[in-house]
């Protein structure tokens, strides 16, 4: 038996510890491209304000993996050939797979606009994407930054931490309109203007203006120029699903699994960006960019790889990150539904949390300290904390839990109601409680 896994990734690697729990002897095989391995794709932000070393962007050891026990090549798939059960790598000899997992995960979309191959356009894909930005930033007085969501922004206080002058330009009337209400992205936005961050509002590039094959400055919608040396975007991913469509495998926006992370060939699984799985509870198929789903679906492949059946059941999205130097926690379900700053889907964003429910909101908090939760007939559907984070993992644990809030739902909806009061009295009842049965 072989197990053979596409792509560096955080799904890969969970998915040979989920393999080797339950079989220590047959063959791991881990293939991929990235010249950099497996690193933390999250950590990416703070190695561009300089918070990280590129060192502790790596969060396992040479013994760690000596452990697992799998053999790694290093080459660009470019072809499955399924009635053989064989994978093509360039430069390599074909390589002959038993179970395969295709963890390959999502690429930034591209920025279609005239100029945009000119030297000084950057994205932020992976880790030669992030020293890239560097290089440039070191260099470069004035960047414009065009995007919607959290790479956007982690774009954007890259370059303020590197003394790069930056516009940043929205398309809508606000900062990812649909998954903050108006407060929330009006904090994100009054904090980047304290960092002199110049915002453009209902702001398109028709064009990337160029000089001696540089750039130079950008053309918007409404005709006007803004000059600057560097362009970068962070307009939505693309799960990579070219191998996929090329060997006949079902997909749509993403490759198409069910519970158990199968493709439609029994023998070929996907798990993590790339992967558009099915939700039995919601009985919908949605694409995750998160860093925890991907290892959860990892591992869940990997142990339906080894012959464990284990259904990947979808728990509540949940991601701390950090808006404009706030850190930010979301939970569950938290946005509006419509999709009009982002194409497609953002890294480190869930589909999840932009399918409102029927849901009444409770808000409470002033600028940093932030609270807003979506409450259901019953229970929290989500929540967003901003700043003072003491009350994340109690969300997290009544969100992800499912845990009946009927007690207190019409405290939370009163006027004026504490609401971060209220949910911490009734966290340490609940758990006083559950100690006790």
């Amino acid at each position: 038996m072989r197990y053979v896994i596409v792509g560096f990734g955080v799904a890969g690697i969970a998915a040979i510890e989920a393999i080797r729990s339950v079989d220590k002897e047959n063959e791991i095989v881990l293939v991929g491209d990235d010249p950099n391995g497996f690193y933390s794709r999250p950590g990416l932000a703070y190695f561009l304000t300089g918070e990280l070393h590129d060192k502790a962007l790596y969060p396992r050891t040479a013994n760690d993996f000596k452990r697992l026990r799998f053999n790694t090549i290093r080459g660009r798939v470019t072809r499955i050939v399924r009635e053989k059960q064989e994978l093509e790598i360039e430069g390599k000899p074909p390589l002959m797979y038993d179970r395969l997992l295709l963890a390959v995960g999502a690429q930034a979309m591209p920025l279609e606009v005239p100029g945009a191959n000119l030297d000084g356009v950057l994205k932020l894909d992976h880790l030669e994407d992030a020293k890239k930005i560097l290089k440039y930033a070191r260099r470069g007085k004035t960047a414009v930054v065009v995007g919607g969501g959290i790479t956007a922004l982690e774009l954007v206080e890259g370059f303020v931490a590197r003394g790069v002058k930056v516009h940043y330009l929205l398309r809508g009337d606000r900062y990812w309109s649909n998954v903050l209400d108006e407060q929330e992205s009006r904090i994100v936005e009054h904090r980047l203007e304290e960092e002199d961050v110049a915002l453009h509002y209902h702001a398109e590039v028709t064009e990337v203006i160029g000089r001696n094959g540089r750039v130079h400055g950008i053309r918007l919608l409404d005709g006007k120029v803004l000059k600057c040396d560097l362009v970068a975007y962070a307009i939505g991913i693309r799960a990579r699903t070219e191998l996929a469509k090329q060997s006949g495998l079902a997909i749509d926006r993403g490759i198409l699994v069910n519970e158990y992370l199968q493709t439609n060939d029994p023998i070929i699984f996907a798990a993590g960006d790339v992967a558009q799985a099915y939700d039995p509870l919601t009985k919908r198929s949605i694409l995750d960019s998160l860093w925890g789903p991907a290892r959860q679906q990892g591992y869940t492949a990997g142990l339906n790889m080894a012959g464990k059946k284990t259904a990947y059941i979808k728990s509540a999205p949940f991601n701390v990150t950090r808006l404009a130097g706030l850190t930010t926690t979301i939970i569950g379900t938290v946005g509006r539904g419509k999709d009009d700053d982002l194409v497609g889907i953002a890294r480190g964003d869930s589909e999840t949390w932009r399918h409102l429910p029927e849901a009444i909101v409770a808000q409470t908090g002033f600028e940093v300290n932030r609270l807003r939760l979506l409450v259901g007939e019953k229970k929290l559907l989500g929540a967003i904390v901003m700043g003072d984070q003491k009350l994340s993992f109690p969300l997290e644990k009544i969100v992800s839990g499912n845990v009946d809030i009927s007690p207190i739902r019409e405290k939370l909806l009163a006027p004026n109601a504490r609401v971060g009061d209220i949910v911490a009295d009734f966290w340490s009842n609940y758990q006083t409680t559950a100690v006790k049965k």
